[in-house]
């Protein structure tokens, strides 16, 4: 087993969770099986509880896991499916201990962060490391390791450390050290500065890690002065200080560094596989796109696009696969209550609407008044979880003529529930006790436009994260108006998808189709939205 180890310093933000997917690309291009680890020094169990505007999105894996965004950046880029052990947090790895103290396992020893700390993160990487991920039963012959924040954070400490010994437990042949740094410019000059670099390389060094290898983000392409000079102070050869600097699209990385020699740097042929010749491709295609599909997406943490990674991913995909250059309108849902705000203009303008997942009550009549506009003007809709429910309540509002109807989410006394409490959810704890996961949706409609989208299968799998559905008591009244709900889950209750009937494309589901969605092989629901939308479903 081979172990890829992406640091960051300086900085947080700098892109270790693409530079470590783009490593693995490489690594797969070569023909070897890959993995990946996200380490996270916060004590959170999991990202579950984190809010969006500090986390960014929550992903969510096959197995439940609520996880950091950047495992989303893995699977897209790999291909793989990962586990929640594959996103390693503070608060999991002292659990662990905890849990192994109060077995006894110790006998009676007093627990430390060395060794005990530090060999419970060991093991936990060479655990998940075997564990196949690309949906064979076959051991990866490499794992790439991120480790989450920045060197020298006292969050991180027992990381490094237990990383520092890692090289040790398993050879330091098998173990490679990527630092990611940033190379700002400043002044009048232009001048490329080396010294954040250095300072976070001799942190590291001091820490008894010795990078092979440095990725430095840089607006512009290194000079060969920067790249002597960097090698010179920091300890590694000049061909192993790459430049990430600003590239058209996210698809050049992996081209990025392989024209670089990162290839040769790792000791691998990225030319057995034609992986690297399909990833050009896609490069050169997004490059290409010139003609614009405008996408109205109405949310409330519009502020912070991260909190929408996974859907601006499954949207960019698709307009790959429509040979359209996607622009995003950002509409933050609130605004929209305003009739007369200029929000409005972008809604109106837009080809397509979409209304993502999302919680809490700020910006919901605004989601309403959208999904009203897309459904009575015949303009293509997406409505992802929440977006689904919301697309109900107006529907049983509007065409119903229920008054009044709601979630119980927003209004506990609403006088007709369009969407209620599921029963098995636990109302006293959060984290992990959602309906979460991948879990089945079996069409009851043989012919429809999602059905045809999946390629005709009867049964879908997707990954889920809510509390709330559609209400089962309202569901014969809704399908006889002409909302028709095409898949279901496996008892026939629980409402997983929704169709307008005499609409061109007004969609909604249940699951979260971006976390499946992949740069060669778009998600049905956004691929649906963006044919609707470019008039070629």
């Amino acid at each position: 087993m081979k172990y890829v180890v992406v640091s960051g310093g300086v900085l947080s933000g700098l892109g270790k969770g693409v530079t470590a997917s783009s490593i693995g690309v490489l690594l797969k291009s070569a023909g070897l099986r890959v993995t990946s680890v996200k380490i996270d020094p916060y004590l959170n169990s999991d990202a579950g509880t984190m809010s969006p505007f500090e986390h960014g999105e929550v992903f969510v894996l096959d197995d439940g896991g609520e996880v950091d965004l950047d495992l989303g950046n893995y699977e897209r880029f790999l291909d793989i499916s990962l586990e929640r052990d594959h996103n390693i947090t503070t608060g999991k790895i002292y659990s662990k201990v905890i849990e192994a103290e109060r077995r006894g396992d110790y006998l009676g020893k007093t627990v430390q962060v060395i060794p005990h700390i530090t060999d419970a993160v060991q093991s936990w990487i060479e655990d998940v490391a075997k564990r196949p991920a690309d949906g064979s039963d076959k051991t990866p012959d490499a794992c790439v390791i991120e480790l989450g924040g920045t060197v020298g954070d006292i969050e991180s400490a027992s990381f490094v450390e237990a990383l520092r010994q890692f090289q040790f437990r398993v050879g330091r042949e098998n173990v490679y050290f990527v630092h990611v740094s940033l190379v700002p410019v400043m002044g009048p000059v232009g001048e490329q500065k080396t010294k954040p670099t250095q300072h976070t390389v001799k942190e590291l060094r001091g820490l008894g890690i010795t990078p092979d290898a440095l990725v430095c983000r840089a607006e512009t392409p290194l000079t060969d002065e920067t790249r002597e000079k960097l090698a010179a102070f920091c300890h590694v050869s000049p061909n192993a200080v790459m430049s990430a600097h600003d590239v058209s699209n996210i698809y050049r990385v992996p081209l990025m560094l392989a024209e670089q020699g990162m290839c040769k740097v790792l000791g691998i042929d990225c030319d057995v596989t034609d992986l690297m010749v399909r990833w050009k491709e896609m490069a050169e295609r997004a490059d290409s796109c010139t003609e614009e599909v405008n996408i109205a997406m109405v949310g409330k943490y519009t502020g912070l696009s991260d909190s929408y990674l996974s859907v601006i991913k499954g949207l960019q995909h698709a307009s790959l696969a429509v040979g359209r250059n996607l622009v995003i309108d950002w509409i933050e849902a609130s605004e929209l209550e305003d009739t007369s705000h200029s929000s409005w203009d972008l809604l109106k303008a837009a080809d397509g609407i979409l209304v993502p997942g999302g919680f809490g009550d700020r910006g919901i009549e605004g989601k309403i008044l959208a999904a009203n506009y897309a459904r009575i003007n015949k303009v293509p809709y997406l409505g992802i979880c929440l977006g689904l429910q919301i697309a109900t309540i107006e529907f049983c509002r509007n065409v119903l003529g229920l008054e009044g109807s709601n979630s119980t989410e927003f209004d506990e006394n609403t006088p007709h529930p369009a969407v209620v409490f599921m029963p098995e959810i636990s109302k006293t704890h959060l984290g992990g006790t959602m309906r979460l996961g991948s879990r089945p949706t079996i069409f009851q409609v043989d012919d429809c436009t999602m059905r045809r989208l999946y390629g005709g299968q009867k049964s879908v799998d997707e990954r889920h994260r809510h509390r709330y559905e559609v209400n089962p008591d309202l569901i014969n009244a809704i399908e006889k108006a002409g909302l028709v709900f095409v898949g279901k889950d496996e008892t026939g209750q629980r409402c997983e998808i929704f169709e307008l009937e005499g609409h061109p494309y007004y969609v909604g589901v249940q699951y979260h189709p971006e976390f499946k969605s992949r740069p060669d092989r778009p998600s049905p629901p956004f691929l649906g939205l963006l044919q609707a939308a470019t008039g070629q479903l």
